[in-house]
């Protein structure tokens, strides 16, 4: 029996909306496994929000964590960018869920705010990082490979940065020099402050904020480049440390007596080692217990961070390629992390990722 063309053409078009309404229930929500069960995130009503901080190694973790949650556990996410104190207020508010990269010796609200209770720590994101007051390792010992000559090879503690003004001359006031500060808004920006206060740095140096991580990390390697001095604060882990030679400018030791007084300008010291936590609001913790767990398991280093950070720059791969190449290097640990069933689905989200 044959169908009359008209016929053919209706029965077609009622195949294909039976496809689409099929494809449409079975998308859903996007709140089930492949075997149908439903995924944590489903219960969730709203997008995951993270703290988007102004530079490249919490915003790599970001993009990570936000992959395994959406992949594995099937919740949305979203992030919003800011600096580090109203971020903590928002964290706090509960206008932000997870807070991935806490510089803990920096932000003075946050132990209480953990000790109150209006936040939840989870320990450790990595462990490894360093911060303090920095020249090009050149600026005292040369570096004969680049015909660069000793400049100030009796520099070595902020005792002796008053006689060297000259070789770090501010362009915008040459009778002082010029210290390449830390970001407006962050932590250290309040320390370094108080620093030179106490040093009596003020009387010699300008402080120079520049307007963002990126901002700060290209006057450096633009000097460097060029074998020319320069004088200011840097963290680590960054490519910076892992590209270029840095020296240290010693400070009094760091002690606990000394930080807690350090804002009354009298007395100075050494920044502390600094610890990276993980921290969430403690309503959405205990309304996520599966992420609570996600976030406590998670452990990285400093080799593991100034690694995906060289691949920005070398590779010239953004924050979301550097996380899909983290993933898919680093399997054996981040799997550790989390419910196999989760970690299979997170594995079969990433054969179709290509970077």
């Amino acid at each position: 029996m044959s169908l009359s063309q008209p016929f053919r053409l209706k029965l077609i078009a009622l195949m294909a909306v039976t496809v689409l309404l099929l494809a449409a229930c079975g998308d859903d929500d996007g709140g089930t496994d492949a075997d149908g069960n439903s995924l944590p995130g489903a219960e969730f009503d709203r997008p995951v929000v993270f703290a988007d901080l102004g530079w490249d190694s919490a915003l790599v973790h970001n993009r990570i964590a936000q992959y395994i949650l959406e992949n594995g556990y099937g919740y949305e996410t979203d992030a919003v960018p800011g600096e580090t104190i109203p971020l903590l207020q928002a964290l706090i508010n509960g206008d932000v869920d997870i807070y991935i990269e806490v510089t803990v010796d920096q932000q003075p609200s946050y132990p209480p705010a953990v000790e109150e209770g209006t936040v939840r720590d989870h320990g450790l994101n990595f462990h490894g990082s360093v911060q303090g007051w920095y020249v090009p390792t050149y600026v005292i010992e040369g570096d004969a490979e680049r015909g660069i000559e000793p400049m100030a090879p009796d520099l070595r503690h902020v005792d002796d940065l008053h006689r060297y003004t000259d070789l770090f001359q501010d362009p915008e006031d040459p009778s002082k020099g010029r210290f390449y500060d830390c970001i407006a808004g962050w932590e250290c920006e309040r320390v370094n402050e108080a620093k030179f206060s106490a040093y009596g740095l003020d009387e010699h140096y300008n402080r120079f904020l520049p307007g963002s991580g990126t901002a700060l990390t290209a006057s450096i390697a633009s000097a460097y480049e060029r074998g020319e001095p320069w004088f200011g604060y840097y963290w680590g882990p960054t490519w910076i440390f892992a590209q270029l030679d840095l020296t240290e400018i010693e400070e009094p030791e760091y002690t606990d007596e000394c930080w807690d007084v350090i804002f009354e300008g009298d007395v100075a010291c050494a920044y502390p080692v600094m610890y990276l936590n993980i921290a969430s609001n403690p309503d959405f913790a205990d309304s996520n217990p599966e992420v609570v767990e996600f976030l406590e398991n998670w452990e990285l280093t400093a080799d593991h961070v100034g690694e995906f950070l060289l691949k920005m720059q070398v590779d010239g791969m953004d924050h979301e390629e550097v996380a899909i190449w983290f993933l898919q290097e680093y399997e054996d640990l981040w799997s550790s992390w989390l419910p196999e069933e989760a970690a299979d689905r997170v594995r079969t989200a990433l054969e179709t990722e290509s970077v």
